[in-house]
């Protein structure tokens, strides 16, 4: 693919038998810039030329000098050049370093260096769990690495909290809830005394940070996991790529380069191309889920709460007789409606419903028209998944409904099941 973007060039002078930790400097800078998974490193020796010492080298025939100029060139992204400095000059004890802005076209694959966030945040073993709660809150993720220096040795997630720690609410809910609730359930976690250690997934499942867009959506698909660990060849941990940054990515070079309809054998002399996945000439009514929760709209709300906690969807569709989609039964959107008023006592109850092990017996009083969302994201069965991807960023939504012409309920197509499609499943 070919991708236009401001980018930098990064020149260093050093001299051919510069030295450093045992290799030669210029080979120690790319093996290092490769690593770190930079766009590309150039070694070029000089013929003639001085350094600060003032010494004239040489390449004239039988005026051989062991130590011409060498110049190593690397072009990438300014953010990724500035990361990268640092430990260039930590390299170079000698020599001159460069930087040039320029306007740059990389005729390459969608790699994951190229998606994922550089800055992570991370945990040790020994953090305790209401300080993993605030960062999570903090920072507005739904995970984060557990490490010993660069090495990753867990992840902690949303899930994870529920399971190990007894955390009433998924992250999400979390967040909608009042001040004194979200105090309540981190009281509970101090309580507890239980640290970073006690809860976290071993065995985390990284990504190398020169692989591509799309074989980092398939380990995901295959592992059920919505982030991935970046590390590079050292398997020190540079990145974090989430499922939201592959979605983007597809989303944006399919605007770029519809999908094939042909396939052109490449000409033997022509590295192939990363293509768009195939799965994108799919319409959403190819890949959809069909057992959707329904429920009319004079039906009590508690009906449509336990629905809801029973669905992996977390979200009940609302219907009329005829099956045309009236609204949508949100648990986050309800939690932020009654948390905003008066009626603490409504709040407990809505909260104890949507819990683990909630009361079945405990009655709402509202009726599921009075508390639905009418505004549903919704895509039309027909539509190609490249729309519908489309669809699913500019919304924020993580599951659209599928309709048919007549506005009928036909399935919903979520973040997981495009995932898989770039993925190659």
């Amino acid at each position: 693919m070919k991708i236009r973007t401001e980018a930098e060039v990064l020149r260093v002078y050093v001299g051919e038998s510069d030295h450093v930790g045992g290799k030669l400097v210029y080979e120690a800078i790319v093996e290092e810039a490769h690593r770190r998974g930079l766009a590309g490193a150039t070694v070029t020796r000089g013929l003639l030329g001085f350094g600060a010492g003032s010494l004239v080298h040489t390449a004239k025939i039988l005026r051989l000098s062991e130590d011409l100029p060498v110049v190593v060139e690397i072009v990438d992204r300014s953010e990724r050049i500035a990361a990268f400095l640092p430990l260039l000059e930590d390299m170079v004890s000698e020599g001159t370093i460069t930087r040039h802005a320029v306007q740059a076209t990389f005729h390459c694959s969608m790699r994951v260096r190229d998606v994922m966030t550089s800055e992570v945040a991370t945990v040790t073993p020994d953090t305790p769990l209401p300080q993993v709660l605030d960062l999570l809150l903090t920072r507005g993720i739904k995970a984060v690495p557990v490490a010993e220096g660069r090495k990753v040795i867990g992840m902690i997630t949303g899930g994870d909290l529920l399971m190990r720690a007894g955390m009433a609410f998924r992250l999400s809910l979390y967040v909608e809830l009042p001040a004194e609730m979200r105090g309540e359930e981190a009281r509970k976690l101090s309580v507890q005394g239980k640290t970073a250690r006690d809860v976290m997934s071993g065995q985390p499942v990284t990504v190398n940070i020169r692989a591509t867009v799309p074989e980092a959506a398939a380990l995901m698909a295959a592992r059920k996991l919505k982030r991935l660990p970046v590390v590079d060849d050292a398997g020190d941990l540079v990145g974090i790529v989430s499922r939201i940054d592959i979605l983007r990515t597809i989303s944006t070079a399919a605007s770029m380069s519809p999908p094939e309809t042909g396939e052109e054998a490449p000409r033997a002399a022509e590295p192939r191309p990363t293509r768009l996945p195939r799965g994108l000439r799919l319409t959403a009514g190819d890949v959809m889920l069909r057992d959707i929760p329904t429920i009319l709209p004079e039906a009590p709300l508690e009906e449509a709460l336990g629905k809801l906690v029973a669905s992996p969807l977390r979200r009940v569709v609302v219907v009329d007789k005829t099956g045309r989609v009236l609204g949508i039964v949100l648990d986050r959107e309800l939690l932020k409606r009654y948390s905003q008023r008066e009626k603490p006592g409504l709040l407990k109850i809505l909260a104890n419903l949507l819990a683990p092990g909630r009361d079945a017996d405990q009655a709402f009083g509202v009726l599921v028209r009075e508390a639905m969302e009418p505004d549903v994201f919704s895509v039309r069965e027909d539509a190609p998944l490249a729309d519908v991807l489309r669809r699913m960023l500019e919304t924020g939504g993580k599951r659209l409904v599928v309709l048919d012409a007549e506005g009928r309920l036909k399935g919903m197509v979520d973040r997981d099941r495009m995932l898989g499609i770039i993925g190659g499943a």
